[in-house]
């Protein structure tokens, strides 16, 4: 097996979630696309809440890999048990797309729930993306460059919220030139060596607005790149006026912190929920 094709595997083992409970609640699968990829699992609110804030997961796999059942079980549970509906998207995945087209179908994902929202359940007005890994990168693309969102017919006052997990490429051209030669292959497979694409889908390159309303960075300590890329995008963020905290954690892997959300007890679970409840 080739060193690349062995990263690959360590990276599907990386990010599997095993053993995780089944939300009792039965998802209702959306399509916002012609594509088998474009799917999205919705979970509604809880019943007689009213209208609920909507919170969207994306998954993150290195922008070629993953799966929206990376974000059922707990996760769903655990915001149905907030107040929220829950949708956890599937997108299309490079090399057959590009970085672009899933960001795109990002935007088309809300978009397709937003666009039912009476029937739903759902507040068209709170709105709230969460993205791990290389879904944090697409959510706060999509939460800064305005392109996506107006490409669907909605601007970036429709997002409330973006908690981002993890992630390491906000600005993808310092990204690539720190990473090693294995992942440097991986973010060139993705984003290109056109140095104006790599900054053209930089979310730090968009700071200066308009914005989401608010954005919270949680990263694992123990990676070199995630907590100094979120920390940038934070003091970007915030110099343009858009409210942005970073939460450090230590002692959690780039897996765990994902696997983490929603379980009994996990304090970057409860502060993610106070976050929202602020937001929302």
């Amino acid at each position: 097996m080739t060193r690349p094709a062995l990263l690959l595997l360590f990276l599907v083992t990386a990010l599997a979630v095993p053993g995780i409970a089944v939300c009792a609640e039965r998802p209702q699968v959306i399509a916002y696309g012609g594509d088998p990829a474009q799917r999205t699992d919705f979970y509604p609110p809880p019943a007689g809440s009213g209208p609920a804030p909507l919170v969207v997961f994306i998954h993150g796999g290195a922008w070629r890999m993953g799966d929206k059942a990376m974000a059922t079980g707990e996760k769903a549970a655990f915001f149905h048990h907030e107040g929220y509906a829950f949708a956890a998207i599937n997108y299309r995945l490079v090399p057959e797309a590009s970085v672009e087209d899933e960001a795109d179908d990002v935007a088309a994902a809300v978009a397709s729930i937003r666009g039912r929202a009476p029937e739903l359940g759902v507040d068209p007005r709170r709105i709230a993306l969460i993205g791990h890994s290389a879904g944090a990168h697409l959510a706060a693309l999509v939460a800064s460059d305005p392109q996506y969102l107006m490409a669907r017919g909605m601007s970036l006052k429709a997002i409330r919220a973006v908690v981002l997990l993890d992630g390491a490429a906000y600005d993808v051209p310092r990204q690539i030139a720190v990473a090693g030669p294995l992942m440097r292959r991986l973010y060139r497979a993705a984003f290109g060596d056109d140095p104006q694409r790599q900054v053209s889908l930089s979310p730090i390159a968009h700071a200066d607005g308009p914005n989401a309303r608010a954005f919270q960075m949680v990263c694992a300590t123990q990676r070199a790149d995630s907590c100094p890329q979120a920390a940038d995008l934070a003091d970007a963020l915030e110099a343009a006026g858009t409210p942005a905290t970073l939460l450090p954690v230590d002692g959690v892997s780039h897996r765990d912190l994902n696997v983490n959300i929603g379980m009994s007890g996990d304090p970057t679970s409860a502060a993610i929920a106070a976050f929202l409840r602020g937001q929302l």
